[in-house]
């Protein structure tokens, strides 16, 4: 498997020529660097004008591995081959850095490089990319890339500090400027030209000191890095400033799967802190922790939960009834909510109001919560992506165990825990009862390992003691409610007047609406049996718009027209009913195509995770039929040579089938606004989880 590494931008807040005689004091050792042996130059050339310098060094590496695995291996030392390319006009370096051991059975390439900020040319930019293919290693290859991944990670963290040491050491000697190279040819000889330094006292290289090529098989980091901002994703300071402390290896894996949400979804995409919750809740294994994201996405636009705070108005009856709210922070900053669950009647709530209104009403809670975290994030000037939950659970008795009310409440914990992962930064419980193991034995198997280590469980007054409440809570925030001298708007609960319970027809004609009552629809496709959509269009210049999200597998994607009406096949009565009789085929196959019906758009193949707009003007009236097909490896390989993914793709889908999320709507020419070009590919947003916004369609 290959490894591999990107890393975020960093920005120093120095010229780039002072950063580039920092730097070339590494070489040829560096005593910071005790893995770093020794580098000798092989080859170099500097163009006439002494603008482009090429290096190319040959660098010894000593591994930190089992004496054993050296001895087996035959080597005591790596070589590497590292070519820098530095054009001191354009003020660049670029470094491209290969194995030379073992290159038939591992194959390393790493890639860096110096820039000048876009937006500040007195600031530098770096940035670094790099793989690691073990192919066969003596049998060690898991071993082996452990180890190398190991010593990458930690000569990344060692590299931090390099830069940083060698600008102090410049700046003790006085050196703090550094003119910037020019050049003037005239007549055949080369005229050297530097910029005049600004009125200082420090002394100044000469510029032709720095061309002894420069080399970055360390990953040099900022010395001083330039202030981060939301709208600054792939800066170093916006990740420690907004997201926390994150080792090399897992700033990696955050911007590689935010790099794929980028490539695959075109218009909104989610924010970093939301990413990254997905990417703790599976380690930062980024596979698992993509296909996580993915289908919490999709059921985030599936039912528009990310307008859920702007469209849903709480029922009077929880705003009565339902004791819980947020009440100011903890200690660490975490917004705090309190659940007074022992005075809430949750048997009436249910009764009164059904499941799918509680549901909204916890989800609510949820989608608020992601709001305070980043508005404490800006307060408290720390990261703070998760809130802590006070549950008290005085009052708490069998009325609680009723089934419907446990039902209602297990699935509610369902859905939370896999759309809201790594949100809750601890659960405090107090005055649990004796009943309390009993609801703890039905919910705790539905709750993540990770998320059950933050529970703290106090029975009795055992919260007022040392180790309790007052650890986390300022005792001026304590709520009245627990012994403490704030006052707390929270609702005090209560029982709901019998009154209000709605009939049974009632409450189960809305059951489960939040899965079902939904403006998209889903859809499988299978291999032999496509899924197709009948619109008739009465009145010709009428424009049909569709948005769907390919879930599963891979589809291509068709618009036929007929002035014929299709005929539905009859339903199957006796034997086993085939994938023709699961998805009614509206094109007989009798037909033929360019007499019976017609392609009115060109084929559109859609990759699994894709989301498609787009949109058709109608030419005439009649019958027209979107249709979404299984796609085969084989057609792919009938246009092309097969690319990788489709290979991999092939051996681990298990079943010839697809799915997907659609929404259509049919518009009046005069009504639409927008593209008017169809079939393309553009991927829709999660507003409230949105960092950025793209155009929902583009014209191609």
């Amino acid at each position: 498997m290959v490894q591999e590494y990107q890393s975020p931008v960093r920005v120093y807040k120095h010229p780039f020529e002072l950063i580039m005689a920092a730097y070339v004091r590494r070489f040829p050792k560096c005593p910071l660097i005790p893995m770093f042996v020794d580098s000798e130059i092989i080859s170099e050339s500097q163009s006439d004008d002494g603008c482009v310098l090429v290096t190319e060094r040959r660098c010894t590496i000593d591994i930190e591995a089992p004496r054993l695995l050296k001895r087996i291996a035959g080597v005591d030392y790596l070589y590497f081959i590292q070519k820098n390319s530095l054009n001191r006009r354009d003020r660049t370096l670029h470094i491209e850095v290969h194995n030379e051991t073992f290159s038939n059975r591992v194959i390393v390439r790493e890639r860096c490089s110096y820039t000048v900020h876009p937006e500040n040319e007195g600031w530098t930019c770096f940035e670094q990319s790099a793989s690691l293919d073990i192919k066969s290693f003596f049998g060690f290859e898991s071993t082996a890339e452990k180890i190398a991944m190991k010593q990458y990670a930690s000569s990344i963290k060692k590299g931090k500090e390099i830069i940083e040491y060698y600008l102090r050491e410049l700046e003790k000697e006085g050196v703090t400027y550094i003119p910037r190279w020019t050049s003037t040819v005239d007549s055949g000889t080369v005229t050297w030209r530097h910029q005049l330094p600004p009125p200082s006292a420090a002394r100044a290289i000469p510029v032709n000191s720095a061309k002894d090529g420069l080399h970055c098989k360390d990953s040099s980091c900022s010395a001083e890095l330039v202030t981060g901002s939301p709208d600054d994703k792939l800066d170093a300071d916006y990740i420690r400033r907004y997201l926390g402390d994150l080792t090399p290896l897992q700033e990696s894996c955050l911007i590689r799967l935010r790099q794929w949400l980028q490539e695959t979804h075109k218009g909104k995409i989610p924010k970093d802190q939301h990413v990254l919750r997905f990417l703790r809740a599976r380690d930062f294994n980024l596979d698992k922790a993509r296909e996580f994201l993915c289908q919490s996405l999709t059921w985030r636009r599936q039912h528009q939960v990310d307008f859920l705070l702007d469209t849903w108005k709480r029922p009077q009856l929880l705003q009565d009834y339902y004791s819980g709210g947020w009440h100011h922070h903890d200690k660490d900053g975490r917004p705090l909510y309190i659940l007074r669950l022992g005075q809430m009647d949750t048997k009436g709530l249910v009764r009164a109001l059904g499941e799918e209104a509680l549901l909204r009403q916890v989800l609510s809670i949820n989608e608020e919560g992601l709001r305070r975290c980043e508005e404490n994030t800006r307060v408290f000037g720390r990261p703070i992506s998760s809130w802590t939950c006070l549950v008290d659970l005085d009052g708490l008795n069998m009325r609680h165990l009723w089934r419907p009310g446990i039902k209602a409440l297990l699935r509610i914990i369902e859905i939370v825990e896999a759309n809201y992962p790594e949100t809750l930064g601890r659960l405090l419980i107090l005055r649990a009862p004796r009943v309390f193991p009993v609801l703890w034995t039905l919910v705790s198997p539905l709750i993540d390992e990770n998320t059950r280590k933050k529970f703290l469980v106090y029975a009795g007054n055992d919260y007022q003691g040392p180790g309790g409440l007052v650890d986390y809570i300022d005792r001026e925030i304590i709520p009245d409610f627990l012994q403490g001298d704030c006052m707390c708007d929270i609702p005090e609960g209560g029982m709901v007047p019998k009154f209000l319970y709605r009939t049974a027809e009632e409450l189960e004609s809305e059951e489960n609406r939040l899965l079902t009552d939904s403006i998209y629809k889903s859809a499988s496709i299978y291999k032999g049996a496509p899924y197709e959509l009948l619109i008739e269009i009465t009145e010709a210049s009428s424009v049909i718009t569709w948005d769907f999200d390919v879930s599963k597998g891979d589809v291509v994607f068709n618009i036929y027209h007929s002035r014929r009406a299709p005929q539905l096949p009859r339903k199957e009565t006796h034997g086993i009913a085939s994938l023709g009789a699961v998805n009614p085929q509206l094109i007989d196959k009798s037909w033929v195509l360019g007499q019976d019906y017609s392609m009115v758009e060109k084929a559109l193949m859609c990759r699994e995770g894709e989301s498609v707009q787009g949109s058709h003007i109608t030419r005439w009236p009649g019958f027209y039929i979107l249709q979404w097909r299984f796609l085969s490896s084989a057609a792919c390989a009938a246009s092309s040579m097969p690319r990788v993914d489709d290979v991999l793709a092939s051996l681990q889908v298990s079943s010839h089938k697809c799915k997907i999320m659609y929404y259509t709507e049919v518009l009046a020419s005069c009504d639409f606004r927008g593209s008017m070009t169809s079939l393309e590919s553009c991927h829709s947003g999660f507003s409230q989880l949105s960092g950025t916004t793209t155009s929902s369609t583009i014209s191609r």
